[in-house]
């Protein structure tokens, strides 16, 4: 199959196209991260909301493999809705997310809560980055724009985004999937170590909107910390063509290869 994901009912069926550059049974970040999404937006809510947080906890390596999905509602409100969503491989529990929607309401916004627009190069004005040292089968699904900066390569860096397979076979990559399966690329978008000396896995990955984005390119503007002890962060200003709209962070392990 061309996507990544055949979901009948609560019953995942994972490509290859999943894996990512650490271990070829083990699935990139980005999949699972979407796929919760996906999940999360399928469940109803008693007016329009729309998603405002998501926080992905990668409890196991999510392997490339048949997964099972679990959904809950923890908290229905007015205003707000709280889901969980969780991915089971063999009945265990390797990913556990949390969801927040929040009511959509138009308001009249005075001029200093315009959007920040990005004064960096847009998508078709960028270099063209091809992720060479990445044996990553998930990248070959993705269109990578460098606006400042190159992936995989120390220092800060601005890259734009595209998603160009589908996530879930017969439905639509949704903008916040689009922006989940781009925010997980935040350690590789500002590397502060050498790939080939070091993996800097994350264990998590939090994004917040601020909107809901537009559009198929998504900007991650990045930066990493990196801690003596073992542990880092990686963290991005999201945004799309009509201006920034979020942030991600990741937990990042630190390991000599």
């Amino acid at each position: 199959m061309d996507a990544i994901f055949r979901v009948d009912g609560n019953d995942v069926v994972t490509s290859p196209f999943a894996a990512g550059p650490w271990d070829p049974s083990m699935q990139h970040g980005s999949p699972p991260a979407a796929l919760v999404v996906w999940a999360a937006e399928r469940i109803a809510t008693p007016v329009a909301m729309r998603i405002a947080r998501v926080t992905v906890d990668l409890m196991r390596p999510v392997p490339v493999a048949a997964l099972t999905i679990e959904t809950e509602v923890l908290r229905e409100g007015r205003k707000i809705q709280l889901c969980a969503v969780r991915l089971l491989a063999n009945g265990v529990v390797v990913v556990g997310a949390t969801v927040l929607k929040i009511k959509v309401q138009t308001h009249a916004l005075p001029p200093e809560a315009a959007i920040e627009p990005v004064e960096l190069p847009g998508p078709d004005e960028s270099r063209v980055e091809h992720v060479d040292f990445s044996s990553s089968p998930f990248v070959t699904g993705m269109s990578l724009r460098a606006a400042r900066g190159h992936f995989g390569v120390p220092g800060p860096g601005a890259i734009w985004y595209r998603v160009d397979r589908p996530i879930v076979e017969g439905a639509a990559v949704s903008e916040a999937m689009r922006t989940m399966a781009a925010a997980d690329f935040c350690n590789g978008t500002s590397a502060v170590l050498d790939f080939r000396a070091w993996t800097f896995l994350n264990a998590d990955l939090t994004v917040n909107f601020s909107r809901e984005p537009e559009g198929d390119w998504i900007l991650l503007d990045a930066d990493s910390w990196i801690g003596p002890d073992g542990a880092g962060l990686a963290m991005a200003r999201l945004a799309d063509q009509r201006g920034y709209f979020g942030r991600a962070i990741q937990s990042l392990v630190i390991e000599k290869r």
